[in-house]
């Protein structure tokens, strides 16, 4: 069973991944959407995008590519668990000396 990490840092990778693929080739989320609309509807073949759709396809996918890369830029479990003070051992001091 994958850790809640590992599964963090995948599921960034996944979305940085698809928003690389939406924002270089939004034809391909066109199709997608086609075929998914034509399971329950007739003539959904004859859909066109247009052209502000694909552009916001593009600022979707830019968008996504941002949100994946920043959350594997800023998730780093070693710093966060090297940088924090062994148990008690800033709280030794103010007690020694408030006694």
């Amino acid at each position: 069973m994958m850790s809640c990490e590992k599964r963090r840092v995948f599921g960034a990778g996944f979305v940085l991944l698809q928003g690389v693929v939406t924002a270089v080739f939004p034809q391909l989320s066109v199709k997608l959407a086609k075929k998914m609309i034509g399971k329950n509807f007739d003539n959904a073949s004859d859909l066109e995008a247009n052209p502000a759709y694909v552009r916001q396809l593009r600022a979707v996918g830019v968008g996504m590519v941002a949100a994946g890369g920043t959350t594997l830029l800023l998730d780093s479990p070693q710093e966060t668990k090297s940088d924090s003070p062994e148990d008690g051992a800033s709280d030794e001091g103010s007690t020694e000396s408030s006694t």
